[in-house]
């Protein structure tokens, strides 16, 4: 039986070298991101420094930060994702 504060949001990253990511909020903080693909070390990096955060405090972090010439990057998928699913709980 799963915790009720607990939410799992798996997304399809788009734009980017990683191709989807996982993010774990539990008592409304993220305690767990992991991408697949991409850059691993930058990647863990970020993963690593989102945990303890509010999913609105990474969306306000990421959003917007671009890879190179692309229109969106790993951070920003992480965003997107997060802003994603509490537009869809209605945050």
């Amino acid at each position: 039986m799963s915790k009720p504060d607990l939410q799992t949001i798996d997304y399809l990253t788009n734009g980017t070298c990683s191709s989807s990511l996982s993010v774990r909020i539990e008592g409304g903080r993220v305690v767990q991101a992991r991408f697949e693909g991409g850059c691993p070390g930058n990647l863990e990096a970020i993963a690593r420094l989102v945990v303890g955060l509010k999913p609105a405090e990474v969306v306000e972090r990421l959003a917007g930060i671009r890879c190179g010439s692309k229109a969106t990057s790993c951070a920003d998928q992480l965003a997107q994702a997060l802003a994603q699913a509490a537009a869809q709980a209605g945050d």
